[in-house]
C-alpha cells in the first residue's frame, strides 16, 4: 500500500514499556502487571494489552495512506486519512478484550493452543475517529442496511501485516453489514486513542474499533474495507476464536459447525491480588474489571472470602463521581466496570468474584464446564488464594 508497509522481520518493532509481561516477543505480545491494569479507569496506552500476529506496520508517508472500500458497491472509493478527518469526529469509550484472556488458567485444567495470558489481556480506552456508518454512507451504503444491491451483506476488514497463520498475508475479519451501519453500534474507523494518535503497536495509523465483541475483530493498520456476501473467509474468522465444547478436540474438531465468536460473555477478574497472596489479617481491599459484550452492563458483581459459602455485594464505578448504574445513559454501554469491597480476612483462604451482567448472565462457576481446546473465552469465577501471616510482609 502507498504509505503503510508491512515488514517481513522483527527488526523495526516500537518500543514498549519495561514492565509489561511479555507472552510471545515474534509476533510481541504482552499484557501489563494486575495492579497497573485497574490503577485507571482508561487504560493508558503503555498499559493496553499487545495482541499481534506479525511485525509490526511502519507509515513512511502518511499524505499517501489510503484505504479502499469496493466490493458489492456501486463504486469503489479511496479515503485519505484527510478525507476521513472531515468526517465528524465521535469519541467511544469501549473496553478491549482478546477472547484469550486467562487462557493460562484454563491451561491448567487440560492443555490449550495459544498465547498464554493471565488476566490482563484487556484495556479500556476512549477512542477517537469517524463512525463507519458515515464513511459507507459515501460509497452509497445508507445507515440501517442489512443488504447492499449488489447483495453485499458483511464488511470485511483487511490489515497490511503479514500473518504466519495465513501463509504471509494479511490479517482479515469480519462484522453484519446490519451492525456496520447501525449508528447505535458505533464502530468507529479510530485514529486517536486516549487523546492521542495511535501509537504502532495499536494500529497507527487508523484501525477498526468493533464495541463489545472480541478484540480479534477490531482490525488494526487497516488497508482495506470489502463489502461481500458472506462473512470473511480468512484464518481467524474460519479456523480459529470459535467456542467448542469440552468433548471437540484435535482430532474430531470441524470448525465448520461453530459460527465465528463475536459479543465477549460476561467476565470478573480480581486485579488486587495474585493468584496465591499473602496478607496481613486485618481488611483486605478486593478491586478488579467486570465487563460484559454487546453493550450490557454490569448488574452486579458479588465476592466471597470463604470459598463461596456467603457472598457479599461490591461497589461499581466508571467514572469516579458518577453513580454508575448498569445501562444508564450516563454510563458507558461499551466500557468495563471497576469494582471494590473491604473485607475482614484473619485467616488463608480462597476469594473468588464473580459478575452478572445487565442480562442477568453470570459466569460460570467451573472452568471445567468450559474448557475448549482453543483456551478461549475463560468467562468462569475468578479465584485467588491468601495466606494470613502475621510476619512482617
Amino acid at each position: 500500500m502507498p504509505g503503510l508497509t508491512a515488514p517481513s522481520d522483527y527488526s523495526k518493532e516500537p518500543p514498549r514499556h519495561p514492565s509489561l509481561q511479555i507472552n510471545a516477543k515474534e509476533p510481541f505480545n504482552a499484557e501489563p502487571k494486575r495492579s497497573d491494569l485497574i490503577a485507571s479507569y482508561v487504560t493508558p496506552s503503555d498499559f493496553f494489552y499487545k495482541r499481534n500476529h506479525g511485525p509490526i506496520p511502519i507509515v513512511e508517508d502518511i499524505d499517501r495512506y489510503c484505504v479502499v472500500i469496493s466490493g458489492l458497491v456501486e463504486n469503489s472509493k479511496e479515503f485519505f486519512m484527510k478525507d476521513i478527518r472531515k468526517l465528524p469526529k465521535y469519541h467511544v469509550t469501549a473496553t478491549l478484550q482478546c477472547a484469550g484472556n486467562r487462557r493460562t488458567a484454563m491451561s491448567k485444567t487440560r492443555t490449550v493452543k495459544g498465547v498464554g495470558w493471565d488476566v490482563s489481556a484487556i484495556g479500556n480506552a476512549v477512542w477517537g475517529g469517524a463512525k463507519l456508518v458515515d464513511v459507507l454512507e459515501l460509497v452509497g451504503i445508507p445507515k440501517l442496511t442489512s443488504v447492499t444491491q449488489f447483495g453485499g451483506r458483511h464488511v470485511e476488514f483487511v490489515s497490511i501485516d503479514k500473518c504466519k497463520e495465513e501463509s504471509g498475508g494479511p490479517y482479515k475479519a469480519s462484522i453484519p453489514l446490519s451492525q456496520a451501519t447501525n449508528p447505535e453500534a458505533d464502530v468507529l474507523l479510530a485514529y486517536e486513542m486516549n487523546g492521542e494518535p495511535l501509537n504502532r503497536d495499536h494500529g497507527y495509523p487508523l484501525r477498526v474499533i468493533v464495541p463489545g465483541v472480541i478484540g480479534a475483530r477490531s482490525v488494526k493498520w487497516l488497508e482495506a474495507i470489502n463489502i461481500i456476501a458472506e462473512e470473511c473467509q480468512g484464518f481467524f474468522m474460519q479456523k480459529d476464536y470459535k467456542m467448542f465444547p469440552p468433548s471437540v478436540n484435535w482430532d474430531n474438531i470441524d470448525w465448520s459447525t461453530r459460527r465465528p465468536q463475536m459479543d465477549f460473555p460476561v467476565q470478573c477478574v480480581i486485579c488486587s491480588l495474585e493468584d496465591v497472596s499473602t496478607i496481613k489479617p486485618g481488611k483486605v481491599k478486593i478491586s478488579g474489571y467486570a465487563a460484559s459484550g454487546g453493550g450490557r452492563g454490569i448488574e452486579r458483581v458479588d465476592v466471597s472470602v470463604d470459598g463461596g459459602k456467603t457472598w457479599m455485594e461490591a461497589s461499581r464505578h466508571q467514572k469516579r463521581g458518577i453513580h454508575y448504574v448498569a445501562d444508564d445513559a450516563n454510563s458507558d454501554k461499551w466500557a468495563w466496570v471497576l469494582f471494590e469491597v473491604t473485607a475482614d480476612i484473619l485467616h488463608s483462604t480462597e476469594i473468588i468474584a464473580k459478575a452478572v451482567d445487565s442480562a442477568a448472565n453470570i459466569q460460570p462457576e467451573k472452568v471445567e464446564d468450559i474448557w475448549n481446546l482453543r483456551g478461549i473465552l475463560n468467562t468462569s469465577w475468578h479465584r485467588v488464594q491468601v495466606q494470613a501471616s502475621h510476619s512482617n510482609l
